[in-house]
């Protein structure tokens, strides 16, 4: 975690011409300050007011005495120059083309001088965007949300952080997808992390605000640092670290197991994670409550119960992220139970991953095992669903620092 946790920066440009050339958390916003339903897409139909075929970029920002321009690489945009855009209701800012011919990179502007942070966005010829963009935070903070959180399913309390992004503060019209990751100790400080090793959640996704990622892991602004294909950055995402507890093998399983002689909880957690602790986080925060925009994640044990969590509750958390998860509990029950799971609802997109190395080569052989489960459910490799094996790696936090950034991007998704 660094020491500020928001910054405010004079113009640094990331992106833009490719080849050529405040701190209150609360729960107010308009209706239609609200993030896209689909994860997959901040793209919509038009609206009335557009021609057929048209193509509309709506920026959303509270600009006041500002103008708002965007600039482009094909017309009717350019690198050079921004075209206003035509200021509405609600710190609206429209702008609508009939010609586009293909589709461009593109960028917002405050005064046609200061540019958007983070990588460029895409537009396609009569796509309908709606963006929340933000032009000088260039960090997010962290903070405990809730000190003692107490919860009715387990009898217990604990502590719950969160991670605001950048456009936080920022943007009060923008709401966000929400990220649950159990084990919070572990997430944002190493002083409190196990073995001092933080996920450095904080540092990746205030990376990701600032510049994307090519489909090779290279940092990069814009499509043409990808030599071509995309540069793609994950959308701005709140992310809950709930604490662990004494009773961390009980709540994080979902059935006991002999061999061990714990577990069983995984139940009662999951009631309160989905029926208490995420309404608190939806009445304090601006997020965007539903299941393509909910997620839930975690390694080991976390991994575990995430994966249960979509078999039990897809209707809340539509987003499952399972790292290095446990596998082998109670005779691989989760395998069972995910081979079970019924053919709607269902999640929209799960991620698993394990490295192969160590005394346990971190259960890859079940957990791989997991992963043709998931596929032989009609989950899509790339598209629904992802799994990595990272050579040489270890159960350990580590190595989930290091896989967290891609994992990210693919279960929330990437911005325009």
């Amino acid at each position: 975690m660094r020491a500020a946790r928001l910054l405010v920066a004079v113009v640094a440009v990331v992106g833009c011409g490719g080849d050529d050339a405040a701190t209150q958390i609360d729960a107010a916003l308009p209706v239609d300050g609200a993030l896209p339903v689909d994860a997959a897409a901040a793209i919509d139909a038009a609206g009335p007011d557009a021609a057929p075929g048209a193509t509309v970029v709506r920026v959303h920002y509270p600009a006041g005495t500002h103008t708002v321009t965007l600039r482009g690489s094909g017309a009717p945009l350019s690198w050079t120059s921004g075209v206003a855009l035509t200021a509405g209701a609600d710190d609206t800012w429209t702008f609508t083309a009939t010609g586009l011919a293909a589709p461009i990179e593109f960028k917002p502007l405050l005064d046609d001088a200061t540019w958007a942070r983070g990588p460029n966005y895409h537009l396609a010829p009569g796509q309908a965007l709606d963006l929340y963009p933000h032009f000088t935070a260039t960090a997010g903070r962290v903070v405990t949300l809730i000190p003692s959180f107490t919860s009715t399913a387990l009898g217990n309390s604990r502590a719950i952080r969160a991670y605001l992004p950048a456009a936080y503060d920022e943007n009060p019209r923008a709401r966000f997808p929400v990220l649950y990751m159990h084990d919070g100790q572990n997430l944002f400080d190493p002083a409190t992390a196990f073995g001092g090793n933080e996920w450095q959640v904080d540092e990746a996704l205030d990376a990701a605000g600032e510049a994307g990622r090519c489909a090779t892991g290279a940092t990069c602004g814009n499509d043409g640092d990808c030599g071509g294909g995309a540069c793609l950055t994950v959308r701005d995402t709140i992310v809950i670290g709930i604490d662990n507890t004494p009773g961390r093998i009980w709540e994080l399983t979902p059935t006991a197991d002999a061999s061990i002689g714990d577990g069983g909880g995984g139940d009662a957690y999951l009631t309160m994670v989905a029926t208490e602790l995420k309404p608190t986080v939806d009445a304090m925060l601006r997020t965007s409550p539903g299941p393509a925009d909910t997620a839930i994640m975690g390694s080991s044990l976390g991994g575990l119960i995430s994966a249960y969590a979509g078999v039990t509750r897809p209707g809340v958390f539509g987003l499952i992220g399972a790292m290095s998860p446990s596998t082998w509990w109670d005779d691989r029950v989760i395998i069972a139970r995910v081979a079970a799971t019924p053919a709607t609802p269902r999640p929209r997109r799960v991620y698993v991953d394990s490295g192969n190395a160590g005394a346990s080569s971190d259960d890859v052989a079940n957990t791989n095992q997991l992963a043709q489960t998931y596929l032989g459910l009609g989950y899509v490799e790339g598209t629904t669903f992802h799994h990595v094996v990272q050579a040489g790696a270890t159960h350990s936090e580590v190595y989930w620092a290091q896989r967290f950034p891609a994992a990210a991007l693919f279960l929330m998704g990437p911005r325009p």
